[in-house]
């Protein structure tokens, strides 16, 4: 419900108090090591699915 009332004003001030904490050269790091976590994330949950599938396949051999 917060986020529904942010306007631009109070992004731009996050972004610089961010700007400031970090530094420039920090925030490119920090957003890489963001999609790693995420990319990482996901295929760990597509993995969970995967093993059910192998399940499936290791009964069915091709002639």
């Amino acid at each position: 419900m917060v986020l529904l009332n942010i306007g631009i004003q109070e992004i731009l001030v996050i972004a610089l108090i961010v700007l400031l904490l970090f530094g420039g050269k920090k925030i490119p790091e920090l957003m890489r090591g963001l999609g790693r976590g995420v990319r990482s994330f996901k295929e760990g949950m597509n993995g969970i699915d995967k093993p059910d599938e192998e399940k499936k396949d290791d009964g069915q051999q091709p002639k």
